[in-house]
């Protein structure tokens, strides 16, 4: 049995083999697109992360392939569908870290609301000392509006709950005792949109969420506020935020994920002539630029999830999804909306 282990992080090698010895294992370091490496070609099992992204093609390209193990949560970049109709298991990680990326939520939260950040680059790069220029907020009797209140989403409310604050959700599918236990109230997603001080959002990407945070519900932000994004890029237009933190009624935002973030590591993937992209995708990219530059809007790279606790879970549940499939008794497979 052949498995495919891509872009391993650091020390993850040792853990995976140590749990998968008795099989052959071929690490490729770096993320793969566009073409699997020769040397993987015959494998049966291909495990990625998301900075990979896997085609139609590439999976064509893999004549054993059986089982395709994300060592994530979500999967849009992988093509499920097309996958399953050909017999191959698609697994994922569906819990991890929940606490880790709760965590990094707030620390967006606090270094926004203490302009912590901006201060610290002002005093790096002039040596000069801007006290009223940074003044900020207390977040004791802030209203806090949470969008998913799945794992992550549940976390927040907990530690919003120790900082005094007013809290707020959203749910398709509301969690009513949490609500009671926690002291959480559940309302409409645009009244929660105007009521709250700060908006973060814990929900998957879907075609239905893509760009649930629009032109149109962006303005229905109260003024003022915050937006924090540390669970899929997509559910933001980039373009339409840009304008909203310039123009109002948004202050500025936290944002640990964005459209087209792979592009953002690899400037050159996105100018080489082969490829096309439709003109949303180039003026997310501009704005993605502008966001940067901005002050008042703090972007990192995809790291809300980045716990030496939390890889470790996604390595020992990724080698039990291997391992699962391998007794013919599959765990935490994808299941597609119908």
């Amino acid at each position: 049995m052949k498995i495919a282990y891509i872009a391993p992080y650091e020390g993850e090698k040792e853990i995976a083999l140590s749990l998968l010895s008795e099989y052959e294992v071929v690490f490729v370091d770096a993320p793969i697109r566009d073409e699997v490496p020769e040397l993987i070609r015959d494998a049966e099992v291909l495990s990625v992360f998301v900075d990979s992204k896997i085609s139609e093609t590439m999976v064509d390209s893999m004549p054993n392939l059986t089982h395709i193990v994300l060592r994530s949560t979500g999967f849009d970049h992988v093509p499920v569908a097309y996958a399953q109709a050909k017999g191959i298991a698609v697994s994922y990680v569906p819990h991890y870290g929940s606490q880790t990326v709760a965590e990094f939520a707030f620390a967006l939260i606090l270094a926004l609301s203490r302009k912590a950040y901006a201060a610290y680059d002002t005093l790096r790069t002039t040596g000069e000392v801007y006290i009223k220029k940074f003044e900020g907020f207390d977040l004791k009797g802030k209203t806090l509006g949470v969008v998913g209140t799945g794992a992550i989403g549940r976390h927040i409310c907990e530690i919003a709950d120790g900082f005094g604050m007013h809290v707020v959700a959203f749910d398709m599918f509301p969690d009513e005792d949490f609500a009671t236990k926690q002291g959480i109230t559940y309302i409409p997603f645009i009244d929660l949109l105007a009521q709250s001080d700060i908006v973060t959002l814990h929900i998957p990407s879907s075609a239905a969420n893509k760009h649930l945070l629009n032109e149109t519900s962006l303005h229905q932000m109260k003024h003022g506020s915050y937006l924090i994004n540390t669970s899929r890029g997509d559910l933001v237009d980039t373009v339409a935020l840009t304008k909203a933190i310039k123009e109002g009624p948004l202050a500025g935002a936290g944002l640990d994920v964005y459209e087209g973030e792979q592009f953002i590591r690899d400037e050159m993937e996105l100018l080489t002539e082969e490829r096309h992209f439709d003109e949303h995708t180039w003026k997310a990219f501009a704005a993605e630029h502008e966001l940067l530059d901005m002050e008042q809007v703090i972007v990192t790279p995809h790291v809300a999830f980045n716990s030496s606790e939390a890889k470790r879970e996604i390595t020992e549940t990724t080698v039990q999804n291997i391992e699962a499939v391998l007794a013919g008794t599959p765990q935490n497979l994808v299941k597609l909306a119908s």
